[in-house]
């Protein structure tokens, strides 16, 4: 269904009611996106939707404002304990964002209660904070919700507050799906009346979104929204006032080249994408020591308790970096983010869209920029043809510091420093080796020297990717790493200790057998049968020494010890059948040599 134009709040053909327009006045959304006007008064006139917008078009308000009427026009008021509408959505950042906009809403409206549920804290307090103030609406993580309804033992049934659900909205439905969240939505799928509205939001409709589509709503009224001016053949996935840039530099310049980007652009607002936790954890610190007077912040999906206060302090600021993975890549919406920086391409065509769309939101304009080495640069025509993204190049800075031995010098005064480098380019390499466009990135075209010395690395790590391989261009540090020290006192004290007990078991274990750690006795054993077996193999493919006939004897006495263990045979039998065979073996000899 093709989307109707923007308008004015009064057009629509279902009236909204005095205190949504309220609200909607307060927060100066004085006219409806497309998106907006064409969802509400299909959603409103309890239609099943499936929507996909491009990302950035205010797909928030064409649930939350459906919401609420719906649950308005009730004949029954809801009360305390039950739930009138549930928001699914696959990250707890993007969770607290809609909560965020629902309570811009809900305070028009005292008789409803709202609660969120999302991982990071204890779930006994979600327990505790519902049965005390009931939830009309909640917003919710999906496992978190799962858990929620298996907490009967503890006082909370939430299966029988849901019988009353109106309303059930999936937010960035094909993230769900990719995130592993099928199995906990078809779980709590299981636990709602089958008499529901259901909307489904997404930037991509996905085959599994399809499927969803098909299995979770009746007769849904399909709906895509296209930007003005983007021609009804063309699928252009970022918003059209978003500038797209490319840099093609070398793995060892790249590090340099982003610090002096952001030193030129200290006064604005950026996020900052990495491939893994780790380059996070490690490029994060590094950012933080080299970028004076600008604040820096990290978050990566392995944080758990600091996450929700680090994405709402970061909401807040006028300017600063946020060093993120694609945890923050979907439906965020920070306000006035001016450059989107894509320091590792992502593992996924949509992700490079979803990234790109955290800046340029509603209307406004923004940039966007992704480091690319000389052997990716066809990943710009990748994107144009896969996801009608048009990027422009940016050429690499001249003058650029090189900041990479001041890294190598954090690394060698504090042992944290250098165990996250380490990390951090183990995890970049497993990555890169899993990455969904292996054609363009492809592991074995990876120049790992290079790439060493663009994380500052004081020696190449152990792993399997680089077991053979040569390094002539990378020079490791002269310094014994095992020589590094912590900076916490406390974790150098650890270490010290692991490492005397470590040299005080080398002591004890020395000049005894060593067994292969991590492996079952019995797995040693069979390997080593397993060994002669292919020894033996080998010699009779080789002609060796054994004759036929002996080879006969040991597969014959091989055959007998078989049956005496599965008790086929008693022990008697065994020794008898074996002494036989061998008699016959001898005496068939002796006659050969008497007849000779």
């Amino acid at each position: 269904m093709a989307a109707a134009a923007e308008g004015e709040w009064g057009a629509l053909p279902v009236p909204l009611s005095p205190g949504v327009l309220r609200a909607l006045r307060q927060l100066r959304f004085h006219q409806m996106t497309p998106v907006q006007s064409a969802t509400i008064p299909l959603f409103m006139s309890n239609k099943d939707v499936a929507a996909e917008a491009v990302t950035g078009s205010g797909k928030t308000l064409a649930f939350v404002i459906p919401i609420l009427e719906i649950l308005l026009r009730r004949e029954e008021k809801l009360k305390k304990m039950q739930v009138g509408a549930i928001i699914i959505t696959p990250t707890r950042e993007l969770a607290i964002q809609i909560d965020e906009v629902l309570s811009h809403f809900t305070k028009h409206f005292p008789m409803f209660s709202q609660i969120l549920f999302i991982g990071g804290r204890n779930p006994m307090e979600d327990v505790e904070k519902f049965k005390e103030h009931g939830g009309n609406i909640i917003v919710a993580t999906p496992g978190r919700l799962e858990d929620l309804f298996r907490r009967k033992a503890d006082g909370l049934d939430l299966a029988s507050s849901v019988k009353a659900l109106d309303v059930l909205v999936l937010d960035e439905a094909d993230r769900l799906l990719d995130m592993g969240f099928e199995a906990s939505l078809n779980a709590i799928l299981d636990f709602l009346p089958k008499q529901r509205r259901t909307g489904l939001f997404s930037a991509t409709q996905t085959q599994e979104v399809e499927n969803l589509v098909r299995a979770g709503l009746r007769n849904p009224v399909r709906i895509s929204v296209k930007e003005k001016g983007v021609a009804a053949s063309n699928t252009q996935k970022t918003p059209t006032r978003l500038e797209n840039y490319y840099m093609v530099c070398r793995a060892d310049e790249k590090f340099n080249q982003l610090v002096h980007f952001l030193r030129q652009h200290k006064q604005e607002k950026h996020l900052v994408f990495f491939s893994t936790c780790a380059c996070v954890e490690y490029y994060g610190k590094a950012l933080e020591s080299l970028i004076k007077q600008v604040k820096i912040m990290s978050i990566h999906g392995k944080m758990k308790h600091k996450r929700n206060k680090i994405f709402t302090e970061f909401r807040k600021l006028p300017g600063g970096i946020l060093v993120c993975t694609d945890v923050m890549a979907r439906g965020i919406d920070i306000p006035e983010v001016h450059w989107v920086l894509q320091y590792d391409p992502p593992s996924s065509a949509s992700a490079f869209v979803h990234r790109c769309g955290r800046t340029a939101r509603i209307g406004n304009v923004g940039s966007a920029l992704v480091f690319l080495l000389p052997m990716e640069e066809s990943y710009v025509n990748f994107l144009s043809i896969n996801q009608k993204c048009p990027m422009q190049e940016m050429k690499p800075q001249t003058n650029v510091l090189d900041l990479l031995p001041k890294l190598k010098s954090m690394a060698l005064a504090d042992r944290a420093m250098f165990e996250k480098g380490m990390k951090a380019f183990v995890s970049y390499v497993q990555a890169y080796a899993k990455h969904e466009c292996n054609l363009i990135f492809r592991i074995k075209d990876l120049d790992f020297a290079s790439l060493a010395r663009g994380f500052a690395l004081l020696k190449m790590p152990k792993m399997p990717e680089l077991r053979g391989k040569c390094f002539p261009d990378f020079t490791p540090v002269t310094v014994n790493t095992d020589s590094i020290s912590f900076k916490d006192k406390n974790r150098e004290k650890q270490r010290q200790k692991k490492l005397e007990e470590q040299r005080r078991e080398r002591e004890e274990n020395q000049g005894k057998k060593k067994f292969v750690k991590n492996k079952a006795w019995s797995k040693q054993k069979a390997k080593r049968e397993k060994k002669k077996k292919v020894t033996a193999k080998r010699k009779r493919e080789e002609g060796s020494d054994i004759e036929d006939e002996d080879m006969e004897e040991l597969l014959n006495d091989t055959r007998l010890l078989k049956r005496l263990k599965k008790g086929k045979i008693s022990e008697e039998e065994f020794e008898k059948k074996l002494t036989g065979n061998h008699r016959f073996k001898a005496e068939t000899t002796e006659d050969v040599e008497s007849e000779g």
